[in-house]
């Protein structure tokens, strides 16, 4: 295992998620714990020592497994991480509430890793809201030890990671972004890591496979990868991908099956950053799997549009979305949009068209995603 030094710590490089733990019968809140505690096992003999879960991960029940699970190794072998959930807006009021609760799910008296949960567009008033106390009251559990290290995970854009940080950088030790190199252009995550190493703080991964979409490609991307290295398969790609990154520490994993775990240990047994070529092919078969609507963000078209929607943020959220399949990415980001601007608010004037330099059908964009989110 390959471990990557965090201030007195030396944390493993990979660290098992536990999002997507194996479950009975296909529900989520129905955990495999006999499973998930063989996977623990494994990745625990094997060098993992760096565990994520969260208040509503399988529906509340992650950390009562992972707690339980966990309870079998010494605590001061293994590093801890859970969230506050501001995903969620009615858990703004509820910080010290939720705090002691994940405490007693987890069976631990500390986190060594604790975050503010999903700072997006969503959220981002109320976690600078100071009548909330999330900061203080989080600040306060790091006085005490009951908080080792202190951050935060991001899904909002650059902008939204910006205000947050300028309110409360000084005092973050790490963040938690979505990076694989199909995000590294489309969802601007190459500019979020530039920002965390302005801030100098360290990096750690959510989603390197996408969800599992990288571990499979189509077989003519799949063909100009093996051609390069044969003996590499194509998840370990994803991982390879990050190696080449600087100032990344933990790489988190949702693994759900003992199959995962072997073959995502086994990759990080050794470290093989991409050279040049193959990090050229490997970002331009991400451009072409996106394959999204050619937006490139002048905005001549804001300036023309009767209802003031802004489009390229709309046809952002909406090449995400078709590109996923859904997802909960571009309705958390609507969600702080005001009704009279979101994508069904295009009145199909098509003024915005006339100006458009790429000769966009905006208003069919428009139409198609509002469909998409009423479905």
């Amino acid at each position: 295992m390959i471990y990557k030094d965090f201030q007195d710590l030396k944390l493993s490089a990979l660290g098992m998620g536990a999002m997507r733990l194996p479950v009975i019968g296909g529900k989520d809140a129905d955990i495999d714990e006999a499973a998930t505690a063989e996977m623990v096992k494994y990745a625990f003999e094997h060098g993992v020592n760096y565990f994520d879960t969260a208040w509503g991960y399988h529906e509340g029940n992650s950390e009562i497994v992972m707690g339980k699970v966990l309870s079998a190794y010494p605590r001061e072998q293994f590093c801890l991480a859970s969230k506050f959930p501001g995903y969620d807006l009615a858990n703004m009021p509820k910080v010290e509430e939720i705090f002691e609760k994940q405490l007693e799910k987890c069976r631990v008296s500390y986190f060594d890793f604790y975050l503010f949960h999903n700072v997006c567009e969503m959220n981002i008033n109320e976690y600078l809201d100071e009548k909330y106390g999330i900061y203080e009251y989080l600040m306060k559990q790091k006085e005490n030890g009951r908080i080792r290290h202190l951050g935060f995970s991001a899904h909002g854009n650059y902008d939204i990671m910006k205000r947050f940080l300028e309110a409360y950088g000084k005092d973050m030790e790490f963040c938690q972004i979505q990076l694989n190199y199909v995000d590294w252009n489309f969802q601007d995550a190459k500019a979020k890591v530039g920002l965390l190493n302005e801030y100098h703080i360290p990096i750690w991964v959510m989603e390197p496979l996408r969800g599992g979409m990288l571990a499979a490609l189509p077989g003519e991307h799949a063909g100009r990868l093996e051609e390069l290295r044969p003996d590499e398969e194509i998840p370990a790609w994803a991982f390879r991908f990050l190696q080449s990154i600087p100032n990344i520490v933990v790489t988190l994993s949702g693994m759900s099956n003992q199959e995962q775990v072997e073959k995502n240990i086994h990759t990080f047994e050794s470290e093989k950053p991409l050279n040049k070529e193959e990090m050229e092919t490997i970002l331009e078969i991400a451009d072409r799997m996106v394959n999204g609507v050619p937006c490139t963000a002048c905005r001549y078209c804001t300036a023309h549009c009767p209802q003031e929607i802004d489009i390229p943020e709309m046809i952002k959220l909406y090449n995400e979305h078709k590109f996923t399949g859904g997802g909960f990415i571009a309705p958390m980001a609507l969600m702080a949009v005001e009704e009279g601007k979101k994508p069904s608010a295009c009145v199909g004037c098509r003024s915005c068209e006339a100006v458009c330099p790429q000769q966009i059908k905006i208003s069919e964009v428009m139409s198609d995603f509002a469909g998409m989110l009423k479905g």
